[in-house]
């Protein structure tokens, strides 16, 4: 299975390093913003693409990839504003795309837990919620699209009051989120911690795998939810 990796930054070097671990998945190309125009169109036979980019070349390359026909993993963060014009693209096109903030089996099911915990604490008027993340000095993004997932997640859930959010930017933090309910007598504190950006990379190439052959759009949810 030929693989077209759009960037070669943190995630982008990992995704190149990490996809032979994956039987039978190679990287057929990589396209950085030194490949010049015409790269995606020149590029030899491919699968799949996974796009580990950055906000703007995202509505600049998926339109040339749906030109060929190509199924797209997106996980940069940071383009949603294009998102009709990307889906319209890919629909038009017959492709199948799967974008998601996150790739770690870890956060899909500390998103559940948010949610039913947002769920539950929605009818306490006295509890408040808030919300921490903290990224890696270089991260562009924040809040991170994990932490706008988490935000939208909540409000789905029926949280009705205000959620504050804060970020921190620092060191080489891989990606810590952290979500509190605070009550009068008591409070409640869900975390998750990345510990290695690896994890990011194993999911995307998994997503990969699994977007093969398909139409449509699609999230982790329908990813977790496959047999």
């Amino acid at each position: 299975m030929n693989l077209l990796l759009l960037g070669r930054g943190r995630m982008g070097r990992l995704v190149e390093s990490l996809a032979a671990r994956h039987g039978d998945l190679s990287i057929a190309g990589v396209i950085t913003t030194a490949s010049g125009p015409g790269a995606i169109e020149s590029a030899g036979p491919v699968d799949v693409a996974i796009d580990f980019s950055t906000p703007a070349a995202v509505p600049v390359n998926f339109p040339r990839l749906a030109a060929r026909g190509i199924n797209v993993v997106i996980g940069t963060t940071g383009w949603q504003a294009h998102e009709a014009a990307i889906r319209g693209e890919a629909e038009r096109a017959g492709i199948g795309v799967l974008a998601s903030a996150n790739f770690s089996i870890g956060m899909y099911i500390f998103r559940r837990l948010v949610e039913d915990a947002a769920r539950r604490f929605a009818p306490l008027a006295e509890t408040g919620a808030w919300m921490h993340e903290s990224h890696h000095a270089t991260k562009k993004d924040a809040p991170s699209g994990t932490a706008l997932m988490l935000l939208a997640a909540m409000q789905s859930a029926g949280y009705p009051r205000n959620i504050d959010v804060s970020c921190t930017r620092a060191g080489s933090i891989p990606g810590t989120h952290v979500i509190g309910f605070d009550g009068i007598a008591d409070a409640v504190t869900l975390t998750h911690e990345v510990r290695d950006r690896a994890v990011f990379a194993h999911g995307a190439l998994e997503a990969a795998r699994w977007l093969q052959g398909k139409r449509g759009w699609f999230t982790m949810d329908d990813l977790m939810r496959a047999p």
